[in-house]
């Protein structure tokens, strides 16, 4: 088993992606005495508002990657659609301990569905279509509802296709891309969506987060709350299932997991090979952020044993909420509102979260509803 190799202060921390994850692991590596470079193509990002240096370039201009690297003593990355070359290059440079690999699985459906089916993992039924002509002979006998993805891209429910009743396949076909290849899977009918979200250290160091449940709007995630009211046959589950893929993927920094829960068993939805929206609460609820958790293990220090300090829900702020939060700020003292720094404000963009902390739900949801009204 390798051994971690340990990165210490002052030395400087390479973030491939300028938004609101790297901007949070770039806090967090400043509040412990590290330098923090970044490589985004935009100007003010987030995370370079809070970086020493900024690479103004495209994530795969190869020639910006071999200056990060070359400046950096450890590099990671917030998002998965890193290019794959890039990646490889930073790994065999012996400074990417997350790898390639989590990478070329969680930004691929096909190679991500195939590794949770191989390793016996449980997961919704699917097919794998490169034409339109397959998905209309999958569709005649695929159970519906059923929902089409992108194999590669697509994130907040972007690059998918809901196939509700057979009126929906005339528009499923034109939905597909010849130059594209689809997942068509069984939709699943869930009682609630949990996250997961653990760290892994490359001496085989696990260390897992309270498991929270998420709640959608619109196929973005609109709340998180923690920990999840789940039964212990679910949650042993779900904790099998992450070490599972912890060990078989080699895991190192913060990884996620999204699961459907259904009576008392689990559906893996998807992953992410980084730090997770839906694991914000933990700057506030615990005694150690998803985000130094990950710092810690891309640069080989021990884990924290992670405790929960109270309960927890995280709100996202999406463009059209941000007078709401701002109100927050100014009148409502037990709010903690993280804002992003984006210049341009969108509607369904994410422009930051709020976090409530209390001793029980209904103190929780009391804190929501004068924060909604």
């Amino acid at each position: 088993m390798p051994k971690n190799k340990v990165i210490l202060p002052p030395k400087t921390i390479g973030i491939i992606g300028g938004g609101q994850l790297g901007r949070m692991m770039a806090i967090e590596a400043r509040y412990m005495g590290y330098k923090v470079a970044v490589l985004d193509p935009t100007k003010n990002c987030p995370t370079a508002q809070v970086a020493d240096k900024h690479i103004v370039a495209a994530y795969d201009d190869l020639t910006a990657i071999k200056e990060l690297t070359e400046i950096s003593d450890v590099v990671t990355y917030e998002f998965e659609n890193v290019d794959l070359e890039a990646a490889t290059y930073i790994e065999k440079a012996g400074k990417l301990p997350q790898g390639a690999f989590p990478l070329e699985v969680t930004q691929n459906r096909e190679r991500e569905k195939t590794l949770l089916a191989d390793l016996g993992l449980p997961v919704a039924p699917f097919t794998i279509i490169n034409s339109k002509e397959e998905c209309e002979a999958v569709l005649k006998d695929a159970p519906l509802p059923s929902v089409i993805k992108t194999c590669r891209g697509g994130y907040d429910g972007k690059g998918q296709f809901k196939v509700e009743t057979e009126a929906d396949f005339e528009a499923a076909i034109d939905f597909i891309d010849p130059n594209e290849t689809y997942v068509i899977e069984q939709w699943i009918s869930f009682d609630k969506e949990i996250s997961v979200v653990f760290s892994c250290t490359a001496d085989g160091d696990f260390k897992m987060f309270p498991i929270a449940e998420n709640q959608h709007k619109d196929q973005i995630l609109s709340e998180t709350t923690a920990p999840a009211e789940i039964d212990e046959a679910v949650y042993n589950k779900a904790v099998v299932a992450s070490r599972t893929l912890a060990d078989s993927m080699l895991i190192v920094g913060t990884f996620t997991i999204e699961m459907f829960v259904i009576g008392d068993g689990i559906f893996i939805n998807e992953m992410a090979p980084r730090p997770h929206n839906s694991g914000h609460y933990t700057i506030e609820a615990c005694n150690i952020s998803q985000f130094k958790q990950h710092i810690r293990a891309i640069c080989g220090l021990p884990l924290t044993e992670v405790s929960l300090h109270n309960k927890a829900k995280m709100i996202n702020v999406l463009g059209e909420d941000m007078d709401r939060a701002l109100h927050a700020i100014e009148y409502q003292s037990e709010a903690f509102v993280h804002l992003y720094g984006k210049e341009e404000v969108k509607e369904k963009r994410k422009m930051g979260h709020v976090t409530f902390i209390a001793e029980s739900f209904d103190q929780l949801n009391e804190m929501k509803a004068r924060y909604e009204k």
